[in-house]
């Protein structure tokens, strides 16, 4: 019987020196200390010894079921300890996680270039209100009550005398009112129509205005300044001309096309901005006299101007927040 139990305690040694995983020390707690294990197997022959040599068997028993039990309990804890340890270890040898980090909207991008160009001419940049007063965004334009022209601009009423305004131009009246000429400055910000929502219209969108007022502006310069501002911006080699327009608070005025040319597609001219000579009338409803200065005023809307930079074809993509079209800008 002795002989039997330092065998068990030879073999256990042995199969204690070959385990390496949880699986491997399960297998072993089951071949020696389960309840039919070897161990529990040589306890229920214990009856079978002789009175004599009980108490010596006993006692090697005991002996054998203490270091068994220590020396599992001892390897489950190593293990354990292991498995903590590799849950915090850092292995600092391993490549970096890289961090997605957001970018700029490809409008805050597009209207950030325009703004850089512009400063690099000498203009500065003013904003103004969103919500503005019917005087500001159409009466001191030259808008009269009854003017035809209002009609080119559907309008969101908020009060009968204050509106969202439609476009950029009442930051040049609140502008024109607050300092005296000489005034160089560009005027960004959001504008809102009542128009249906299409591939080419939406009901907000973004306008950058310019004016520069001052005693000796003509309109060479204006036309000077504009095609600085679309060889920066669209390339040395971009194509534009200037065709006469309309527009209430500008005379003479103009529009700018530049050659739209897609790939595998017939090309085309595409209007980029409205420009022109300050009406006398204007520089008169903000208390400037018009015998003494003379000034120049253009504004274009940034999502069309992004549109054909970036050849999208769909305005409404740029308010969807798609990441897949986002994350090519």
């Amino acid at each position: 019987m002795i002989n039997k139990i330092d065998e068990t305690r030879k073999s256990f040694d042995e199969d204690l020196s070959k385990v390496d995983s949880f699986a491997s020390l399960e297998e072993l707690r089951i071949k020696y200390l389960s309840r039919k294990g070897l161990v529990s197997q040589l306890f229920e022959s214990l009856k079978d010894v002789s009175k004599e040599d009980k108490p010596k068997v006993g006692q090697s028993l005991n002996q054998l079921k203490i270091h068994t039990q220590s020396k599992f309990d001892e390897m489950k804890e190593t293990f354990e300890n292991n498995e903590n340890k590799s849950e915090s270890f850092v292995d600092l040898s391993l490549p970096g996680r890289i961090r997605p980090i957001g970018s700029k909207h490809i409008l805050t991008q597009t209207l950030d270039e325009i703004k850089n160009i512009f400063k690099g001419l000498g203009f500065s940049v003013y904003e103004g209100p969103e919500l503005e007063s019917d005087y500001n965004n159409f009466e001191a334009l030259n808008f009269a009550p009854d003017h035809p022209a209002r009609d080119m601009q559907d309008t969101f009423f908020v009060t009968e005398d204050f509106l969202l305004r439609t476009h950029t131009s009442p930051v040049q009246v609140r502008l024109m009112t607050e300092k005296k000429p000489p005034l160089r400055a560009i005027m960004p910000g959001k504008v809102f129509r009542n128009e249906a929502i299409s591939a080419k219209s939406y009901c907000l969108f973004h306008q950058v205005e310019g004016l520069y007022v001052d005693t000796d502006v003509t309109f060479a310069e204006l036309k000077g300044t504009l095609v600085a501002f679309a060889k920066q911006f669209y390339g040395q080699d971009v194509q534009y001309r200037f065709r006469a327009s309309f527009f209430p608070f500008t005379e003479p005025s103009a529009e700018m096309d530049v050659w739209w040319q897609p790939k595998g597609k017939e090309g085309r001219w595409l209007e980029v901005l409205g420009c022109g000579m300050v009406d006398p009338n204007v520089l008169k409803n903000v208390g400037i006299d018009p015998e003494k200065y003379v000034g120049y005023a253009f504004g274009m809307g940034v999502e069309r101007t992004a549109m054909l930079k970036y050849g999208i074809g769909d305005i409404r993509i740029l308010f969807d927040n798609d990441k897949r079209f986002l994350t090519q800008f």
